[in-house]
């Protein structure tokens, strides 16, 4: 059973997080600030979020949880990213100009362009493999699973080698998530998507946070 210090900064839905890793097998425990992650002492972490990406950061710095979170992607620690969570990840987003995001992936985070359609892009949406990088989840996305997606922006990145990711097609088409040796985020809920997204969530604890430990 693993230990995964879910990150609570007043940004997303933690119990439905919560149920879901519970189901495939680990002990959760809520981290609130910088000292949760000695006490803790969680072997994963996991950041999920809904809202806007200037109030998360506030969040996360009036509890002093920025720079432990750095800490712990530079250390290529066992990390999820979840929605909001993954675009934290980013250096800066439209939607909050002047505010700087955690910024372990490049690039900026930028709304759906009206031609679209509906934003918010909500509602369950085909995910794709698209990388050659070698992942254990090659196997889960081999039959285009349904995800739940529910955001008006995303991660403009571009492809790069080393890198494990994955695409959604809405109008146009996005990284919806990415994988970097052990830090994982995705654009779409994998604790709402039923059973496609706790087969995500079992294969990323039991097979890639396991065997990269």
């Amino acid at each position: 059973m693993q230990t995964v210090g879910l990150i609570d900064y007043d940004r997303g839905n933690l119990r439905s997080v919560e149920k879901a890793l519970e189901r495939v097998g680990c002990q959760v425990v809520l981290v609130e600030t910088r000292d949760d992650f000695a006490r803790v002492d969680p072997q994963v972490i996991v950041l999920p979020g809904v809202g806007a990406f200037g109030d998360a950061m506030r969040n996360l710095e009036e509890r002093d949880l920025i720079i432990p979170i750095k800490e712990w992607l530079s250390e290529n620690r066992p990390f999820l990213g979840i929605c909001l969570g993954y675009q934290l990840l980013f250096e800066e987003s439209e939607e909050s100009p002047g505010v700087e995001g955690i910024g372990y992936f490049p690039g900026k985070v930028v709304r759906f362009p009206d031609s679209v359609g509906k934003v918010p892009h909500m509602g369950w949406n085909q995910v794709s493999w698209q990388s050659d990088h070698k992942s254990a989840l090659r196997d889960v996305f081999s039959s285009n699973p349904y995800y739940y997606h529910v955001h008006s922006y995303y991660p403009a990145v571009e492809s790069r080698g080393n890198r494990g990711q994955c695409e959604t097609e809405y109008g146009i088409r996005i990284i919806s998530g990415m994988t970097e040796g052990n830090i994982a985020a995705f654009q779409f809920h994998p604790e709402k998507s039923q059973e496609a997204g706790i087969n995500l969530l079992r294969c990323l604890f039991e097979t890639q946070f396991s065997s990269n430990r």
